[in-house]
Parts: structure tokens; sequence; C-alpha cells
């Protein structure tokens, strides 16, 4: 990236953009991070690791903006990050160590799966139904199964969002309001581990970084004033197209 043509830049930016507004109204928004710096020239490991920075300052608008859903919610919030930020490191460390060609090869099933995550979202919703705000929330359960969705976002993250809300809906009991604020500061606490440990030793491209974190930010606060107005199974299924579309050209290459 270091001397891209004005041309990629604003494909970015428009990248960026269009990432923000997704995960606003749909989540799943990183999913178009990741093609856009593929297409741009960076090999998969190096787009995976700058397209989990480059999400951070969107994840802090999210927290910020759901400040008040997040209150009395003090003991489940410590087990969950505490959890959440374990499983990051190992899936951080994972990546680092592992040769580049296990990442390679895993990659495309995990934008399949993210994909599939996408696509199965509002059916799994209405199958779990409404909480029960009043029940306890399964933690022999839930502990386990935040951790090895904070390690999937320490080793790729696409929808993470995703496979965090399904996993709180599944075995946290409140309401869906505080539960999706919930998932916000998850999927905030896995992405700084990703910060830290990959902005010290994994390739990222800052250049890609200075373009997108910035973009996303305002990508999501636009896609939130739009967020009513927009059919939400429309930017799902297009971010859902898209994945499988990437998912298959990378097992395919």
């Amino acid at each position: 990236m270091v001397g891209a043509s004005p041309g990629q830049l604003v494909f970015l930016l428009a990248a960026g953009l269009v990432a923000g507004a997704v995960n606003a109204v749909a989540g799943g928004g990183s999913l178009l991070v990741f093609p856009a710096l593929l297409a741009v020239g960076l090999n998969p490991l190096a787009a995976n690791v700058t397209n989990s920075i480059a999400q951070w300052p969107g994840y802090v608008g999210i927290v910020v903006g759901n400040r008040r859903e997040l209150r009395e919610q003090r003991r489940r919030i410590v087990l969950t990050c505490l959890v959440a930020a374990l499983g990051s490191v190992v899936g951080c460390i994972l990546l680092l160590v592992l040769p580049g060609s296990v990442f390679d090869a895993v990659v495309p099933a995990l934008v399949i799966l993210a994909s599939v995550l996408m696509a199965l979202g509002p059916y799994l919703k209405r199958w779990i139904g409404t909480p029960d705000p009043e029940a306890p929330d399964r933690t022999a359960w839930l502990l386990p199964a935040v951790f090895l969705a904070g390690a999937y976002g320490g080793y790729f993250g696409g929808a993470l969002g995703v496979l965090l809300i399904s996993v709180l809906s599944l075995l946290a009991n409140d309401t869906l309001v505080r539960l999706n604020a919930l998932k916000g500061l998850l999927s905030l606490v896995a992405a700084t581990v990703t910060v830290v440990i990959f902005g010290l030793r994994a390739p990222v491209d800052w250049t890609a970084v200075a373009v997108l974190a910035p973009t996303t930010l305002v990508g999501g606060y636009l896609g939130a004033r739009i967020a009513r107005r927009m059919p939400e199974n429309v930017l799902r299924w297009c971010v859902v197209a898209l994945g499988l579309a990437v998912g298959v050209y990378l097992l395919v290459t």
C-alpha cells in the first residue's frame, strides 16, 4: 500500500464508509473490508491483521453509544471481557506462530463460516425467542463459548459480532438491547488485544489503517442514521453474498 494509487485510496475510503454503515445496520462490515484489502494487493494474512486493527475505532463508537445499556451488567461484563481477552490472545498467537500456509488454508472456511452466521442471524433470533431477563445466565457454558469466540476474533475476526450476539442470546438471559451492547464491548476488547499484538508483531499495512479507521467510524455514524430507513435484510444478504463469493474465490485459488 505504500505508494498506493489515488484510485486505490478512494476505493478503500468507500469500502470503509460502507463497512461502517453495514456494521451499524446489520453487522459483518469486516467482510467487506477484507476483500477490499485483497483487491488492492495485500496478501490474506496482511489483509486480515490490517482489517482487525482498522475496525477498532468503530467498536469504540458502538460502546460509547451504548454506555447506558451497559450499566448494571458489571459482573457479567467483568467475567466475559476477561475470557474474551484471553481468547483473543490465544487466537492472535496462533495466527502469528502457525505457518502462513495454515492461515491460507483455513481462511476460506472462516470467511464462509462468518457469511453463514450472517445469513442465519435472523433465524437464530427467532429460534431463541425473547430472553427472560430474570433468569440466571448459563455461566458454565457462556464463558467457554465467549472464550472460543474471542479466539476466533483474534485469529480472523470476520463477523465476530454475529457470533457473539448468537452466543450471548443463547446463554445470557437479558434483553437483546442490553446483550447487543455487551456484544459491542466484547468486540472492542478482542479488537484491542489484536491492536496491541498485531501492532507489534504482524505485517500491518499502516497506510491502509490510516485510510480505513476514520472512515469506518464515520460510516458507522452515518449507518446508524440511515438504519431506520434501509431494510436490514438488503444489506445483510449483500454481505452474505460477497462473503461467500470471497470464500469460494480463496478456496479455489
